[in-house]
């Protein structure tokens, strides 16, 4: 008799079990190319829906992280602002597993290594769920924007280019 193929919990998602928060895993295939529009049209959710976890450091030597849709673009002067910062930049892929444990394309912000302000894009509240990482290559996971705000202990702001209209 086969044995029942056991899912793989990530960090992410044991955290959400243990504040009894819910959430669905999403999975999907990956290979090299990771980017989460891609990953948002493999599971047939809008980009708008789905969710990107960036890793930012400011001026002060302090890490951040930026939650925004997969298609925008974070502006950095509206996200230093609201994190009281002079100036922010990328933290470069070779060292993102170190400051978060977690590598490019799994990486969320739900159970880092350690705890980092978290700042969600405001339009997230447009949703009853969201999509974002869900903390290892192939998995997602949704929740609700506000159970997303407990999980990390986080804000929602304005922290994208606005569109030309």
């Amino acid at each position: 008799m086969a044995k029942k193929e056991k899912e793989v919990k990530t960090n992410a998602m044991r955290i959400l079990e243990k504040l009894k928060i819910p959430f669905e895993v999403k999975t999907y295939e990956c290979d090299e190319f990771v980017d989460g529009m891609h990953i948002a049209d493999q599971l047939g959710q809008p980009y708008e829906q789905s969710f990107k976890t960036l890793v930012m450091q400011g001026k002060s030597k302090e890490y951040y992280v930026f939650v925004l849709p997969v298609d925008k673009e974070v502006d950095l002067k509206k996200a230093a602002h609201v994190v009281g910062e002079k100036s922010l930049a990328m933290v470069h892929v070779k060292d993102i597993q170190a400051v978060t444990g977690y590598i490019r394309g799994g990486c969320t912000s739900i159970g880092m290594k350690k705890k980092y302000r978290t700042v969600i894009h405001e339009s997230a509240k447009e949703w009853d769920t969201v999509i974002v990482s869900g903390g290892r290559l192939g998995s997602q996971i949704l929740l609700s924007p506000d159970d997303l705000v407990k999980a990390v202990d986080g804000e929602m702001a304005d922290i994208v280019f606005c569109e030309n209209k």
